[in-house]
């Protein structure tokens, strides 16, 4: 599990591999990671590597032996991901509930009404105005 300490937003070539690996859904080795970047980027195989490396280092991957090789997954799902940055997002303010307030103005139509489905789905521990 990544460090819980302040996360920052991906750097753009983290974000891409990012990506790959949870689009594939499978652990990946670095040449599947740079094979899937192309055409749209074309780095090199030791750059990936390195971002690889970096990522497993900061907690963001896991990694197991494939012979000489790595694999490497995501230990977050890319939804689990984004949850982590909001709710980081919300914890810098003083005003938790207006930061909610003006998000919930400046939403499309459809990812309000996603959001009030899942506060009523949401297990009854987690929902506003009930223990945790």
């Amino acid at each position: 599990m990544p460090s819980l300490r302040r996360s920052r937003p991906f750097g753009d070539l983290e974000a891409t591999v990012m990506d790959r690996l949870w689009t594939a859904e499978r652990p990946l080795l670095v040449r599947d990671v740079v094979n899937l970047m192309r055409p749209q980027r074309t780095p090199a195989y030791t750059t990936v590597m390195t971002v690889l490396g970096n990522l497993h280092r900061k907690g963001w991957l896991r990694r197991c032996r494939d012979g000489q090789a790595w694999r490497y997954e995501p230990v977050l799902s890319r939804e689990s991901y984004t949850a982590l940055l909001m709710r980081e997002a919300l914890a810098v303010s003083d005003d938790r509930a207006g930061v909610l307030a003006r998000f919930v103005e400046e939403i499309d139509p459809e990812d309000a009404a996603a959001l009030a489905a899942a506060l009523r789905e949401a297990p009854e521990g987690h929902r506003p105005g009930t223990a945790s």
